[in-house]
């Protein structure tokens, strides 16, 4: 008992001794600074602000050097007082120009999101298509005519249109369960490029309040808060292309701030068959902020496309000379979607270090899309051209709690907890067979489906010396309802399953300018309700198994290299082919890759960056050579330089590239690879910049997307499998003036 007691005794005084510096971070103008980072450069510790910009950092003691970093900020250096250790303090950071040295490499799992800001901060995306881009070794392509989400493909997954990344925009989920057209299909065509202030993300299953499609990884873009100023901006370029962007601050004073933000989008595109392709986007964003008290953001957006489409043509009609590149089989393809939000986003600091954020959205979407894949193999006469259609409306919220100030003894202590749910109801999910996109020939699959997730996360972080120790567990809960409407008589079927998802990750840093880090964690996708209720419940929730193996080093200021080796294990599942409507297996799989990239800074005036990836992808039930995964990519690279200022003559390079690729399981067909180059040239006179944007910069011919697939043309008496292909953008040019007032 003599020995307990001294034991709570040391526990209790080291409680009482441990100190901390309480405070919040602002601007110039006094908005508070989100996720900023704070470092104790005498002990190590580190912190981050809330959305309110109130922060508290452990174990702080008079004559600590503290610094205080963001990026687009000068790094503030403060050594600690007592008076700062009696008395909440407020620091006030000055703007900078974009720099590496601002990036410290504090004890966080995804530390490499945070370097890549300085990508996107020094080199902001052109388009919505490049959104994604900006995460290493995520690339991209789109096959219908610009209308429909792009294809992933990240760590030697072909991730369809999002199946295995989750993707969010300030939380709210992006991917649609039971999509008419694939399982976690997410377009993000609804954001405008401008307002994105950051892309937050990380790789592989190791994230508790990653959820759903958090297999490969996860995206979630962050939006602009508040804009520095008002923009008009107008493009215009070959192919009858035309954008106009408008963003207009509505409201401004010391609390509260609002704007107004607009896209729209014009474009024939490079095929022989107008696309006639037009996207509209409107946004409006009210921003409330007390700073270290509260902060509320309420978005509402709307978007809608319209388009046609050349489709995937196959190999051998242009080697006929049937048609080119850019001609069609059937240019009769296109669609039409749209989706409306509105999004709240509520962070509450309760004082030393606690907090609680709370997101809630509803979401109105409709889909329409006329496809033609194998032309005249099932219907001679008429074409196999299909349409997939539906309309849903989805609702969600999550709540968050974080404790940052907890201590144990003379172990740290960090935990948050949340819990949330989604809802999806779709209505008329539908797969038909049509001609012409008129005439309606036959029914395919026709039903409403009705989804709910419920879900709850708790994750602690534990500190000792130069180590953070970060256990987390995840729980899911699914319910599936389908009602088959093709059947004469009422058929409604209903699944339930549950999903729980450990996650253990361990970080190194023995320095602020190096990281070590081992992840380990098991992640999952839910499948196609169709299939659900098809396979009565099993085989649903394939469940991934990851490690992650890295580091991440600043050798000099401006210098950061990565490296990481990884691995993951994904379970067999079946799988709804949406242009089909047939339920198919997919065995067992492991790949395993490495990754490495650079980032470099030698003057505050130029900026060079590079990722390489290679991925390692097989089957682990076939027979050795049968067993390529198709479309997995193996290697693929992607890097640039930017150049200038705020003013005179600025610009940047960049390029990407992926390997050639098997097409099917036994390698005998190749889906070739490329090496595509862009440019942009920018020249800034007081609140003007005229602009040249050149995509292809060197008119290289590549296959944006590529498939194997069997089809028949009309005058063709045999079907043939083979590449099927959509052309990727040849030489592009686009002129841009922007003014800001």
């Amino acid at each position: 008992m003599k020995y307990f007691m001294t034991a709570l005794f040391m526990l209790f005084m080291g409680i009482i001794a441990a100190q901390n510096i309480e405070g919040k971070l602002v601007d110039e103008a006094g908005s508070p600074i989100e996720d900023a980072g704070i470092f104790n450069k005498t002990s190590g510790q580190h912190s981050h602000t809330d959305g309110t910009g109130h922060f508290v950092l452990d174990r702080t003691s008079v004559n600590d050097t503290i610094y205080f970093s963001r990026l687009g900020y000068a790094t503030l250096t403060r050594v600690v007082s007592e008076t700062d250790l009696q008395n909440t303090i407020t620091i006030v950071l000055e703007e900078s120009s974009i720099s590496l040295d601002q990036v410290v490499l504090v004890s966080k799992v995804n530390a490499l999101s945070r370097v890549v800001d300085v990508d996107v901060k020094t080199n902001p995306v052109k388009s919505s298509q490049e959104i994604l881009r900006k995460v290493p070794g995520l690339i991209i392509g789109q096959h219908a005519g610009g209308g429909k989400a792009e294809q992933i493909f990240l760590r030697g997954f072909d991730v369809d249109h999002g199946t295995d990344v989750a993707i969010n925009v300030d939380g709210m989920p992006v991917n649609m369960v039971s999509h008419a057209h694939g399982q976690g299909y997410a377009d993000l065509h609804f954001v405008i490029p401008e307002t994105i202030e950051n892309v937050n993300f990380g790789k592989g299953p190791y994230y508790a309040d990653q959820g759903n499609f958090n297999t490969a990884g996860y995206v979630n873009l962050k939006l602009r808060k508040s804009l520095d100023k008002s923009v008009f901006s107008t493009e215009v370029g070959q192919f009858g292309a035309r954008r106009f962007i408008g963003m207009f601050n509505v409201l401004e004073n010391q609390n509260t701030n609002a704007y107004l933000a607009s896209e729209l989008y014009l474009t024939d595109g490079p095929f022989e068959s107008p696309q006639n392709f037009n996207r509209i986007n409107i946004l409006g964003r009210y921003h409330y902020a007390l700073p270290g008290d509260q902060e509320l953001l309420l978005t509402a957006s709307h978007f809608s496309s319209k388009w046609d489409a050349s489709g995937q043509i196959p190999q051998r009609a242009v080697d006929q000379g049937l048609i080119s590149r850019f001609g069609a089989i059937d240019d009769t393809e296109g669609g039409q979607t749209s989706r409306t939000n509105f999004v709240l986003n509520h962070n509450k600091s309760l004082g030393m270090g606690k907090s609680i954020n709370t997101m809630a959205f509803v979401s109105h979407y409709d889909f329409e899309l006329y496809s033609n894949f194998t032309f005249f193999l099932e219907d001679a006469v008429n074409g196999d051209q299909i349409k997939q259609f539906e309309d849903r409306m989805l609702a969600g919220a999550k709540t968050v709690f974080q404790d940052n100030s907890a201590n144990l003894g003379n172990l740290d202590f960090k935990y948050n907890a949340g819990m949330g749910f989604r809802y999806d109801n779709l209505d008329d999910n539908q797969l038909s067979h049509t001609l012409n996109r008129q005439e309606l020939l036959e029914r395919l699959a026709y039903g409403d489906v009705d989804e709910v997730n419920g879900y709850a996360f708790a994750g602690a972080e534990f500190k000792s010396g130069k180590f953070t120790f970060e256990p987390a567990l995840r729980m899911d809960y699914f319910r599936f309802d389908y009602v088959d409407k093709m059947s004469e008589l009422y058929d409604s079927r209903s699944e339930e399953k549950m999903a729980f998802s450990p996650k253990f990750n361990t970080i190194y840093s023995p320095t602020q300018n190096t990281q070590f880090f081992l992840k380990t964690g098991i992640g999952f996708h839910s499948n196609d309700t169709r299939v659900v209720v098809a396979n009565e419940g099993e085989e649903i929730l394939p469940a991934a198994y990851g490690v992650d193996l890295g580091t991440i080093i600043k050798p000099a200021d401006k210098l950061v290299l990565n490296a990481t080796v990884w691995t993951l294990f994904l379970d067999q599942e079946f799988v709804y082919v949406g242009d089909a409507a047939i339920v198919e297996p997919s065995g067992k799989t492991r790949r395993m890759g490495i990754e490495v990239g650079a980032r470099y800074q030698p003057m505050d005036w130029i900026y060079f960056y590079t990722d390489a990836n290679y991925t390692h992808a097989r089957s682990t039930e076939e027979a050795e050579g049968e067993d390529y995964i198709p479309l997995a990519p193996d290697f693929t690279m992607a890097g640039g330089v930017t150049t200038g200022g705020d003013q005179g003559f600025s610009g940047g390079f960049n390029y990407r590239y992926i390997d050639d690729r098997p097409a099917n399981e036994d390698n005998s067909i190749i889906a070739e690879g490329y090496f595509v180059t862009d440019a942009t040239l920018n020249y800034s006179v007081n609140n003007w910049t005229f602009g040249l944007i050149v995509e292809n910069l060197f008119d290289t011919e590549w296959n944006e997307t590529q498939f194997a697939t069997e089809s028949r043309l009309f005058n063709e008496p045999n079907s043939f499998e083979e590449i099927h292909f959509t052309p990727g953008t040849p030489f592009y040019l686009r002129g841009k003036i922007t003014v800001t007032f």
